[in-house]
């Protein structure tokens, strides 16, 4: 009976000790996403994200340019939408597991990733019957942007 409390009594500091990383790990899944209203390439790619267990919080604008200068986008990066998920940056149709493998490393320096322009085959730019391009996730943040993941389609190579 002795052993049976003293595991009970562990278990909950434990859980206790536990909690304030677990808080941690769901706000690093809140996603903001800023988009234009009629974009529907943006909506499939807020659809990928919430399928790989992000909460979204999709806001509609006409002008992202004001939202791109607060978060820091370099301007060469510019794709069709923008978020922030865990202090990071994002820009354009970049893969869920790019950006979990970032906000599992926390690699210093980078402040964000974008998908520059609009490559077939990345989430959200699916099309039936048509090839998926290669394209790469660029790395930006102090010093020049560089690629972090190369991708074909939604496949990491």
């Amino acid at each position: 009976m002795i052993e049976t409390s003293r595991r009970t009594a562990i278990l909950a500091g434990l859980a206790v000790l536990a909690a304030p990383r677990l808080a941690r790990a769901e706000a690093a899944l809140r996603l903001q996403v800023w988009r234009d209203p009629s974009c529907g390439c943006c909506g499939a790619w807020i659809e990928h994200m919430r399928a790989a267990g992000f909460a979204v919080e999709d806001t509609l604008l006409r002008d992202l340019s004001a939202i791109r200068r607060r978060l820091g986008t370099p301007l060469d990066l510019v794709s069709c939408h923008a978020g922030l998920v865990g202090g990071i940056v994002l820009e354009g149709h970049v893969p869920a597991v790019a950006v979990r493998r970032l906000l599992d490393l926390r690699t210093p320096g980078i402040r964000g990733l974008a998908v520059p322009g609009m490559p077939v085959g990345a989430p959200g730019m699916e099309v039936p019957g048509v090839a998926p391009d290669t394209y790469e996730v660029i790395a930006f943040g102090e010093g020049r942007p560089r690629g972090f993941m190369r991708f074909r389609g939604g496949e990491a190579i």
